[in-house]
């Protein structure tokens, strides 16, 4: 449980927070959403300790132990295996077999875990990393974008483990699909501000609108307000007759408070520079291997030749996209059909039409670090002009004098964009992405994914995004059981018809330990019955307030109820007798009685709303527990 009172954080003339406030709740899971450079990993490392707030407090109970990520890599064990079961708590330091299962769960074979660390990738290491803090059963969980160095097995397995994790925990992920079923409330940084809402990331990005759209509203109503006060004020001043009536707008004026206009919030906002192409495919590859020969270019172990007799054709306007285990090759596949690698045998054979565009995340370091971002992008197309140049510049985000800044000087995520950007500055009816999602925030993402989809050209795809994958894929180039596999339909009709054979994993995660033998993973009936009844318990901690809360305002419609009937019975007879003040005192009354009737209405629909998502949410848990119950 974290409480975040009145804090402030600015770096030189930025603020990031002005007076925010935040407060998790026992047993909540927040999914932390804003735009990148607005303060959410700073958040995190103000409530770790690892930075200190300008002012406000920032406090968690005594003994309340909380884990995180280490960003740096540093093993001293000799094996994946006891590196990760250095994150054990005391009590079960020598129960190897936790650590094992996290790590199966993050990819790591069997032979995988007697290696050394340091033989490992980058992105493995930080899986090692994450295992430790899995195993080590801290009270919240800070998570800053966990799924990046995850591929889509290991994804949907951290997905399920966070689904039944019973402590708090904090989540920064630009993947919305991820997001909104782990979560269940979201945290925005939103203008300086900390917003906490219940639910999920749409009903959070609804209701931001709605509250600045009547905000805008009702300041534009107080400027016109203001503007008809000073009107009259100028122009009756000098009239003595009027002096009363001045003195009076004077006063009303000084008691308006200034509503500042909203800062436009910026979004990336492009599309692909689309050529026409005409003819029936783009590409046809027939026979492809290619093996490594520099082990050290591997990121891991595998089948050697890494693609074997791998035939493909990409047609007109496709979309395909490619997903596997990382390891597996997609990257691979993706550079050969860019032309960037010659295939050991086979041959693609490419329309004399097509212009390919590749992106490639590993290829930020091909950006020169003396360049500035306007010189990159137009390195990209030497037939841009520089007005057009700047476009792109400012649709990426780096508008005005930004445009002008060093490569060295950007972040991961900035140099994404300008690779993003190049990207668009070349002509191209051929897109070749590599996981283009890394390092974008979630509106990024979402103007990504539009663009993609209005393109008017063919697109192969290699992502481990769940919702990319549901809302583009036309056919897929599946990576699974050391094969690939062309299957011709959506990702929900490959996961109805054929499904991942990795998803064993979630066997072991849908089940704990009995703690019985290493590699036994089903819940005795004492364990089954004691998490069960944490869940109840915790269920009816939460929804009793929210219970109390709609019973009260239930209670207030019927009391209006009745004084509306009363004032409605008053106001026949006094219409019987011709009154007209009693009649008009009543009609003000009703009308007050009615208008609290809507809002008591309102007010208990979204209460109603409020309770039925938690209690859909603990029942979902409870359905979870059930399924690892022992038989």
């Amino acid at each position: 449980m974290i409480n975040i009172e009145a804090l402030n954080k600015s770096y030189g003339g930025h603020v990031l927070f002005e007076d925010a406030s935040l407060r998790i709740n026992k047993g909540e899971r927040l999914g932390m959403v804003g735009r990148n450079g607005h303060g959410k990993t700073t958040l995190f490392r103000m409530i770790i300790g690892q930075e200190s707030p300008d002012s406000g407090v920032v406090s968690c109970p005594r003994n309340y132990r909380i884990g995180h990520v280490a960003q740096q890599l540093e093993f001293t064990a000799p094996t994946v295996l006891e590196e990760g079961s250095k994150g054990l708590p005391a009590d079960s330091a020598d129960q190897y077999w936790q650590a094992e299962k996290i790590l199966s769960g993050l990819g790591f074979s069997q032979d995988d875990m007697q290696r050394a660390p340091r033989e490992f990738s980058g992105g493995y290491q930080v899986r090692l990393n994450l295992a430790k803090v899995l195993v080590s059963r801290p009270d919240m969980l800070l998570l800053d974008e966990p799924t990046n160095y995850l591929d889509i097995t290991s994804i949907r397995w951290i997905r399920q483990f966070l689904l039944s994790w019973p402590g708090e925990l904090l989540l920064i992920t630009h993947d919305r699909s991820f997001m909104d079923e782990v979560v269940t409330h979201i945290a925005g940084i939103h203008r300086r501000k900390i917003r906490k809402i219940t639910g999920n990331t749409e009903k959070y990005y609804i209701q931001i609108a709605q509250e600045e759209e009547i905000y805008e509203k009702t300041r534009q109503n107080d400027e016109r307000k203001r503007k008809d006060i000073e009107r009259f004020i100028t122009r009756f001043r000098a009239k003595a007759r009027l002096a009363n009536l001045v003195q009076s707008r004077v006063k009303t004026l000084s008691k308006l408070s200034r509503r500042e206009k909203l800062e436009q919030t910026k979004n990336l906002d492009f599309s692909f520079n689309s050529v026409s192409f005409t003819g029936k495919y783009m590409l046809r590859a027939e026979a492809l291997s290619f093996s490594y020969k520099n082990q050290e270019n591997r990121e891991k172990s595998g089948p050697d030749p890494l693609i074997s007799d791998f035939s493909m054709t990409v047609g007109l306007k496709e979309r395909i996209c490619i997903m596997g285990r990382n390891g597996a090759g997609k990257t691979t596949l993706l550079r050969l059909l860019a032309g960037d690698l010659d295939p050991d045998s086979g041959h693609i054979e490419n329309h004399p039409n097509a212009l390919k565009g590749l992106f490639e995340q590993t290829n930020i370091h091909t950006l020169s670090d003396e360049k500035t971002v306007e010189e990159e992008i137009l390195s990209a197309n030497p037939d841009m002009g520089r007005q057009a140049a700047r476009s792109i510049c400012g649709a990426m985000l780096f508008e005005g004098d930004d445009a002008l800044k060093k490569i060295r000087v950007l972040s991961g995520g900035e140099k994404c964009r300008v690779m993003l950007g190049r990207l668009l500055a070349a002509p191209a009816n051929f897109l070749l992405l590599d996981e283009p999602t890394n390092h974008f925030d979630m509106e990024s993402c979402d103007a990504l994914l539009s663009a993609i989809d209005a393109f008017d050209g063919t697109v192969v795809m290699v992502t481990h995004n769940e919702m990319f994958l549901h809302a583009l894929a036309q056919r897929l180039v599946v990576f699974q059981g050391g094969k690939i596999n062309v299957f011709d339909g959506t990702y929900q009709r490959f996961l109805e018809k054929v499904g991942w054979d990795e998803d064993e994993t979630a066997t072991v995660l849908r089940q704990e330990a009995s703690g019985k033998e290493p590699g036994d993973f089903v819940l005795n009936k004492k364990e089954h019955r004691r998490m069960r009844s944490v869940i109840v318990a915790e269920k009816g901690r939460v929804l009793k307030p929210l219970e109390k809360q709609i019973a009260a305002v239930e209670n207030s419609i019927i009391g209006w109820e009745e004084k509306l009937e009363a004032l409605s019975s008053r106001m026949q007879e006094a219409a019987g007798s011709g009154n007209g003040e009693t009649i008009a005192e009543l009609s003000r009354k009703m009308h007050e009685c009615r208008e609290k009737i809507d809002e008591s209405f309102e007010r208990l629909e979204s209460l109603s709303t409020d309770a039925e998502s938690l209690k859909a949410d603990y029942d979902a848990r409870l359905a979870g527990l059930d399924d690892r119950r022992p038989f």
